[in-house]
């Protein structure tokens, strides 16, 4: 879209991957049925660390980058 600024282009493309982060959150909670499937503690950690690993770098990269300054 030429006509479409930095924020408008942000939003539009946001939009689409929270809603697909939510989706994608929601058909792993399907996962929980006991009546289909059967999982352990170990693997349960190892779901959550993953997301919990990515989801803090993400939002670190949202963060202020400022160089600092090198001091010895």
């Amino acid at each position: 879209m030429p006509t479409e600024n930095k924020k408008q282009r942000f939003t539009r493309v946001a939009e689409k991957r929270v809603q697909n982060v939510l989706d994608s959150l929601r058909r792993l909670s399907q996962c929980s049925n006991l009546r289909m499937y059967e999982w352990n503690d170990e693997q349960l950690s190892k779901i959550w660390t993953a997301i919990d690993t990515d989801l803090q770098k993400c939002k670190s990269r949202f963060k202020d980058d400022e160089t600092k300054e090198f001091k010895f």
